[in-house]
């Protein structure tokens, strides 16, 4: 059977008006390693003669020698085009494929198979309207095919084929076919799925491929081609409301400003009204451009530049949409969380979070519960693992504008970058925003923090001693405050002992709970610099990104050239950027140094095994990278130092 059409000469431009209106289905492989989804889309393509000759030529000259059928063609090869996919055999990226039959084009994404790379079958899920699931008959059901069916559905894909795969090699008994079934959809149940199809396929050999099978005359359904040419999908739904997130400001001269992006969902039309989504701005729709002319209307997925009757600001990050039907504007929200990164996910840690146009700082401030995949049971968690999925609350810096991604996918997901190497940590699903979000506002004070400086005549600021267990950070601050107090400064100092019999008393030392004292320590001292005050804050604060979103907490200062007298007056010379009221003192005091000062008798407990996640023992500690202060103890008292910060502080007074 040939899908290959014949198209006399004549009939061309008839043939390439139909080619366009064909319908289009996207759809992803996926399921566990070696289930054989790379080989199932080469097999299909060879089959129905959509390989063009060169590349089958380089298939066979790629895949004789090392072939996963020894001489024979290895189909695979013709979706794993990485090095370092046909070295390994595996797939690790998202191989993209475009073909079309008679009926129907088609986009289809191979997605792997190996847990590590799970981001990359979500980012071949979110746009995909049709899952094959593949199952190995050997095996069975394995939990990255639970992982994978979880996360199609969670991603809104409503249509799932269960291709029973290598079905040849347990030699076509329709028993084992029978029980995966009947497994799967027991599992499946729950997932709200709008159809699955069941199909027994033989990937290698073509069996139930584009055509029936004569080894499995029990199975009496389409063949997998034939089923994915006809399945019926949703409609593109016109009715929904209109979306147009603005990806940029098109100013090519003074005359013209238009918006640039591609229209999420609904219709708009020349004339018609449109809302500014985060400024609640009213205007209407001037013009609708593109490449070809200008358009009296424009749908879903077309991309267009709209030009608006009034000057609006409607930036990067904004969203124009219908008056009658906005969408969420909000800063806290709970949203499904998929974490792909081998570190955790810890609530009270700040990520970078970024929709389709916007991008903010956010903070998870609570994990409501991890989803367990094999049974859908909620289940408490602290953290996410690596592929885990919870359900999360999330803060975030400035308002976004959004829907839930059951009603739009496109204005509903977005991702989340770590802040210090910008990797991609995880993919979330917004569900609906929190009603606290509308029911808080921000209230303005009368008398503010400058009135409050000035009646105390100081500079506000939050001194951060951060430095292993017993390196002097708690001495040298509260030698500090003794000086300052002095002095008639009003100070105050948050000391991390202190603090644990009161206000974090209830948290431990795991990451997690770390990562929360800090956060909440950080709050107050946010508020007690509010009040004018210079707080000294001494906590081991081990992790950079915790010290980093207390720094961000605080304002914004200047820049400023200090140099820091040591004891034996030699004078050290350091250009400092102070970014404000937020000063970084690392103090800087070797492991050794530290054990065998020992004042707690906390290094000996955790070097015999009795203290867990003692920071430089069990547990890391991260340096400072860039810190305004860094003070190495040894040889030196904690007066010297503590004067050493205190001359610091006088200095900064005048560069202000």
């Amino acid at each position: 059977m040939s899908y290959v059409q014949s198209i006399p000469p004549h009939d061309i431009e008839a043939h390439l008006v139909e080619h366009d209106n064909k319908s289009i289905l996207r759809f992803i492989t996926c399921g566990s390693v070696d289930d054989g989804k790379s080989t199932l889309i080469g097999r299909l393509l060879y089959d129905a003669k959509l390989i063009f000759e060169d590349q089958l030529a380089n298939l066979g000259r790629v895949g004789s020698p090392g072939g996963a059928n020894g001489k024979e063609i290895d189909l695979a090869l013709l979706l794993d085009g990485l090095e370092a996919e046909r070295e390994q055999g595996i797939t690790i990226d998202v191989a993209y494929r475009y073909f079309a039959t008679s009926k129907r084009k088609f986009i289809v994404a191979d997605t792997p198979g190996h847990e590590e790379y799970t981001r990359n079958m979500v980012t071949g899920a979110s746009t995909a309207d049709l899952a094959i699931i593949l199952i190995d008959s050997r095996q069975g059901i394995l939990q990255q095919t639970r992982r994978h069916s979880y996360i199609a559905s969670l991603l809104g894909i409503r249509h799932v084929v269960l291709a029973v795969n290598k079905i040849d090699l347990v030699d076509f008994r329709q028993q084992v076919y029978d029980e995966i079934v009947a497994d799967y959809m027991a599992f499946a149940k729950e997932l709200g799925f709008a159809s699955i199809r069941p199909i027994p396929i033989s990937a290698r050999d073509g069996d139930n491929v584009i055509s029936a099978s004569p080894n499995t005359p029990w199975y009496r359904g389409a063949a997998l081609l034939e089923y994915l040419e006809t399945v019926e999908l949703e409609p593109m739904d016109q009715a929904k409301p209109f979306r147009f997130p603005v990806q940029m400001v098109m100013r090519p001269n003074a005359d013209f400003r238009g918006y640039a992006g591609q229209i999420s969902c609904g219709r708009i039309s020349v004339g018609d009204p449109v809302v500014v989504a985060k400024t609640g701005q009213r205007t209407s729709v001037k013009a609708i451009v593109t490449y070809d002319g200008d358009l009296a209307t424009a749908g879903e997925g077309e991309a267009v530049t709209l030009v608006l009757s009034d000057e609006v600001d409607a930036s990067r990050g904004n969203m124009l949409v219908a008056p009658g039907a906005r969408p969420f504007v909000a800063d806290q929200f709970q949203a499904h969380v998929i974490w792909f990164d081998a570190s955790p996910m810890m609530p009270g840690r700040s990520y970078i979070l970024r929709t389709e146009t916007d991008s903010v700082s956010a903070t998870v401030t609570a994990l409501k519960h991890q989803v367990n995949i094999n049974s859908f049971v909620r289940e408490a968690a602290k953290s996410l693992q690596m592929n885990e999925v919870g359900v999360c609350n999330i803060s975030t810096q400035t308002p976004i504008a959004f829907d839930a991604y059951t009603d739009n996918r496109a204005t509903g997901n977005f991702i989340i970058v770590d802040r210090v190497t910008n990797a991609t940590v995880g993919a979330g699903l917004i569900d609906f925003p929190l009603r606290r979000a509308d029911n808080v506002h921000w209230h303005a004070l009368e008398v503010n923090k400058v009135a409050r400086s000035a009646m105390k005549n100081q500079l506000p600021a939050v001194l951060w001693f951060t430095g292993l267990s017993g390196s002097g950070k708690s001495t040298i601050a509260n030698e500090l405050d003794r000086i300052l107090h002095a002095q008639g400064k009003h100070t105050y100092l948050l000391d991390g002992d202190n603090v644990r019999h009161g206000l974090n008393r209830d948290l431990g030392f795991t990451e997690e709970d770390r990562v929360e004292n800090i956060r909440r320590v950080a709050e107050v001292a946010k508020l007690m610099a509010d009040a004018g005050l210079i707080v000294l804050v001494s906590f081991i604060s081990p992790f950079r990104d915790e010290r980093r979103m207390a720094r961000e907490l605080m304002d914004d200062g200047e820049f400023i050239e200090i140099f820091v007298p040591f004891r034996d007056e030699r004078r050290m010379a350091r250009e400092l950027m102070d970014d404000g009221e937020f000063i970084e003192i690392f103090v800087d005091t070797p492991i050794e140094e530290c054990a065998r000062r020992d004042p707690k008798g906390l290094y000996e407990k955790a070097l015999a095994g009795k203290i867990a996640n003692f920071t430089g023992v069990s547990s890391p500690y991260e340096t400072p990278e860039n810190p305004e202060l860094h003070i190495r103890t040894v040889g030196y008292e904690p007066t010297d130092l503590a004067l050493a910060i205190e001359e610091f502080l006088d200095r900064r007074m005048e560069g202000k």
